[in-house]
């Protein structure tokens, strides 16, 4: 795989409430594929990655706050489409003593999933110069219809001119009208990308698979060149066609604070290697010790200095 350059990310970033219900609440943001962005951007700074991430916005000054801390990143932001009139979408994190999480979102009418209500969009304007995209099983449920089938048609052209397609399913049911509609949009997804990120608890979900080693049996036939399980603090798996599986231990870590982005870090941490040239055993190695790091910190964006050993190319 040759290196890459410049990904772009699609998805939906909301404004993120952490607390107790009628408590006192911490204001921050959060979304999959930008949790993604952020850790590609960090991973992948010292390794020639330039992350941009596509998404709708408002014109509001939560919106704006948004973008400075997205720049202070090192994030890309112009791929990201102001819209007048909408506004991000909220959600509300609550985390329990195992730091299990449980969601409460208010996104009906968020900015984002009107990213595609336009003759054309930034994203698809640059499509030609980017060498990967990346969405999430998110980033289709917030779509209409309208919008996913351009997502899709960008998918194609951009596969069919050498750029790499990568696909993480992150299913979540109250997002899908059925879990057959979910079902036909992952296969769509999966038979137009390079690499798919399959965590096998939510292939199992789709699917009402009946245990975890029939997810893991199901997500290995995927169409995909290169298909990556997460099994959560199981062995990582990495199928490409034509050669051996591999196998990567997970990181133990003596205590689990939140696992939060947990799944969002492990890609970010993957691709910077794996887009870059590395090898898929490198990748996920790097992968499984960033998500170790994150799951011992509270939230979806851990400090920088928490992750600094992380943020360089191996020697």
């Amino acid at each position: 795989m040759k290196p890459v350059r410049r990904v772009a990310l699609f998805g939906e970033c909301m404004l993120e409430l952490q607390g107790e219900a009628f408590g006192e609440m911490r204001q921050t943001f959060g979304g999959d594929t930008l949790n993604t962005a952020v850790y590609l951007a960090r991973c992948g700074a010292a390794r020639g990655v330039s992350a941009s991430y596509a998404t709708g916005l408002g014109e509001d000054r939560l919106s704006e706050g948004m973008l400075q801390r997205w720049a202070e990143e090192g994030i890309g932001l112009e791929l990201v489409r102001r819209i007048p009139g909408r506004m991000p979408g909220l959600y509300l994190i609550e985390v329990d003593a195992r730091g299990e999480r449980s969601f409460s979102y208010w996104r009906d009418t968020s900015a984002a999933k009107a990213y595609f209500d336009a003759f054309s969009t930034p994203l698809e304007a640059a499509a030609d110069s980017l060498d990967a995209l990346y969405l999430s099983g998110i980033s289709l449920a917030i779509l209409p219809v309208a919008g996913r089938e351009r997502l899709y048609a960008l998918m194609r052209q951009m596969r069919e001119r050498g750029a790499t397609v990568v696909f993480d399913n992150n299913y979540r049911p109250r997002l899908w009208a059925t879990r057959e509609e979910a079902q036909q949009a992952f296969a769509r997804a999966y038979a137009l990308s390079d690499i798919a990120l399959v965590t096998a608890e939510d292939e199992q979900a789709l699917h009402g698979l009946p245990d975890a080693d029939a997810a893991v049996a199901h997500a290995l036939a995927l169409p995909s060149a290169e298909v990556v399980v997460k099994r959560g603090g199981g062995t990582t798996l990495v199928r490409r066609a034509g050669e051996a599986l591999v196998e990567v231990p997970a990181e133990r870590v003596a205590q689990v604070v939140d696992t939060t982005a947990a799944g969002d870090s492990f890609a970010g941490g993957y691709l910077s290697v794996r887009l870059t040239g590395g090898s898929v055993r490198e990748a996920a190695s790097l992968g499984n010790r960033l998500a170790a790091t994150v799951i011992q910190h509270r939230g979806a964006l851990i400090p920088r200095e928490a992750m600094a050993a992380l943020m360089q190319p191996a020697a």
